[in-house]
């Protein structure tokens, strides 16, 4: 067998040969024209921000954008203000070198908020995301009200192999810069019950957020950030109501983390929907937009109008994971 000091050198070398993915720091460029941002500690973030109401904040999963959320947000600002964060590397965020762990990018919303005059909210999160969510809800439990979580991804054990090697130093590197932006049809594929939804605009789209700058160093980052053990031994301190949505055909995140993770949240509801697999919002949009209404709308005056039902989406290409 080769030591392992052959295989990390290797590794390295061929991280060098294929080039070390690198951080980008500024803003970025192409950008669209009506894109809002606020800067926290030299992080240029970018975020959504609609509609009136209890505050609800939606956080994105690895590698994905508040893109995937649109549908979601525009039907949730009937009665609610609701903001779409894009997290520190993802979206049109920076992507400066620090910092990528739950927990970081947890204070980093926080802060945000803090911009926006926000004070308390209920959360949403969606794969990696939750983690975030949850990172959120443990650092500031006051300030969060209900948590909702699709296709959490918040357990070390859920954590692939591919992505335990890219916590090795240079080898992570090499796996990244060699095989990150490769293979999207696939894994857009996987995260799909209905491969109808696997369009060639949508894997182009996810193909256009690799390529912009930093994004493979900044998602080696958020990788090496997904270590869970310590985070997950709280979550039974949660108290708040918290809603779980998942596919029965989760491939990426299945569902038997569901169940565990509602075993161990004291105030958790599962709800599972048939032929979904890892994006729910997208593949199930009406059942898991009612039901998500329904339990944000607990936080809504009882004076407020009941809105009308929500209207079939033209969802824009997003992200798989």
């Amino acid at each position: 067998m080769t030591p392992a000091w052959v295989r990390l050198w290797l590794a390295a070398s061929v991280a060098m040969l294929a080039g070390c993915p690198s951080f980008h720091a500024g803003l970025l460029p192409g950008a669209p024209n009506d894109a809002t941002f606020v800067e926290v500690d030299g992080v240029h973030v970018h975020y959504r921000d609609v509609g009136q109401g209890p505050t609800v904040v939606l956080i994105h999963g690895y590698s994905a954008s508040i893109e995937l959320w649109r549908p979601v947000q525009d039907a949730l600002a009937e009665r609610h203000r609701v903001i779409a964060v894009d997290l520190k590397g993802f979206g049109w965020t920076s992507r400066p070198a620090g910092d990528y762990s739950p927990g970081a990018q947890a204070a980093l919303v926080w802060s945000v908020l803090d911009k926006l005059g926000v004070g308390d909210v209920a959360v949403v999160g969606h794969s990696w995301g939750s983690s975030v969510a949850l990172a959120m809800t443990l650092a500031a439990p006051a300030r969060v009200r209900r948590i909702a979580l699709y296709a959490a991804y918040v357990f070390e054990a859920q954590v692939p192999s591919f992505l335990r090697w890219a916590r090795l130093d240079g080898f992570g590197e090499a796996l990244f810069a060699l095989y990150y932006r490769e293979r999207v049809e696939d894994r857009v594929g996987l995260a799909y019950h209905d491969q109808r939804f696997v369009t060639q605009a949508r894997v182009e789209h996810v193909e256009a957020e690799l390529r912009r700058p930093g994004a493979v160093a900044a998602a080696l980052a958020a990788a090496r950030g997904q270590r869970f053990r310590g985070q997950e031994a709280r979550y039974g301190e949660i108290s708040q109501p918290v809603l779980l949505l998942w596919g029965d055909d989760d491939l990426v995140t299945p569902l038997r983390f569901g169940h565990q993770l509602a075993r161990t949240m004291p105030h958790a509801e599962l709800e599972v929907y048939a032929a979904c697999g890892h994006i729910p919002m997208v593949e199930a949009f009406h059942p898991t937009t009612r039901d998500l209404a329904a339990f944000l709308d607990d936080d809504v005056p009882p004076s407020e109008p009941v809105p009308e039902p929500v209207p079939e989406p033209v969802p824009d290409p997003e992200p798989a994971s």
